[in-house]
């Protein structure tokens, strides 16, 4: 196995003659792909196409060995130093491999959580017992109600709307601007505030996301079929030809019990 062709690919895109999109590229603008490749290659797994899951996990291992990459220009030497805390951490957490200890399930599986526990500190508060791992959406309903049951919210659902104003007038404010990092905060400013909007009244984002998802897909799967029927490919069409179609799906649809 050799990994470093596919470095030197990495290297050639960030280098002076490379491509200007991957040299604008940061760590955190990457977590997103990178979060949509893990996807992809689940996907992959549970499929059981072995091709699918060659390519998939190749497509994750670029994305990480890229992130490494731009670490790197932070700390020389972090993809060593990564593999080398890799590899102690599995011979610490595997003392029956590499020790005396038990081989016995039980015993694994305990000395395991041991072991991850000693080498971590705890996290403590409020909302410690909040799975970091959540999707954004749960994660931010879960904060918002253990913050509600502590009294830590607004008095009323009105005074909440208020300041869901505020933050989308915040948002509008900075929309336009070519500061990307203080888009993305007044944004999640926003959407966090709307999170909480939805709790309020018994509605959980993340579910009601899932769904709008689902409805889109269905809807855009009508459309391709009008245009199919009509000769038509979408990608051809202009937008008031689209938007017919679309909202012809939308009346195709509307006794679907999912619509």
């Amino acid at each position: 196995m050799n990994i470093h062709p596919l470095i030197d690919v990495i290297d050639t895109l960030l280098g002076p003659n490379g491509c200007p999109w991957d040299q604008k590229q940061t760590p955190h603008s990457l977590a997103e792909y990178l979060l949509e490749e893990t996807h992809e290659l689940l996907e992959a797994i549970r499929s059981g196409d072995i091709d699918a899951m060659a390519e998939e996990l190749g497509d994750t291992l670029f994305l990480l060995l890229f992130i490494a990459r731009l670490l790197e220009r932070q700390r020389p030497q972090f993809l060593q130093q990564s593999i080398d805390g890799a590899r102690a951490k599995m011979i610490r957490r595997h003392p029956h491999v590499y020790g005396e200890a038990s081989k016995e399930m039980a015993s694994i599986i305990a000395t395991w959580e041991a072991i991850k526990k000693a080498e971590k500190t705890q996290p403590s508060g409020p909302f410690a017992s909040i799975p970091a791992s959540l999707p954004p959406l749960a994660r931010a309903y879960r904060i918002q109600a253990k913050a509600a049951r502590m009294g830590f919210t607004w008095a009323s659902n009105r005074d909440h709307e208020a300041k869901l104003e505020e933050e989308w007038s915040e948002w509008l404010a900075v929309r336009d601007l070519s500061d990307a990092d203080r888009k993305e905060e007044e944004f999640g400013d926003y959407l966090f505030c709307l999170v909480e909007h939805g709790r309020r009244y018994g509605v959980k984002a993340n579910a009601a996301l899932h769904q709008a998802i689902l409805k889109f897909l269905r809807r855009f799967a009508r459309m391709e079929e009008l245009a199919q029927a009509h000769g038509m490919a979408l990608e051809g069409l202009n937008p008031a030809a689209m938007d017919a179609l679309w909202h012809q799906a939308k009346e195709d649809l509307r006794g679907d019990l999912k619509e």
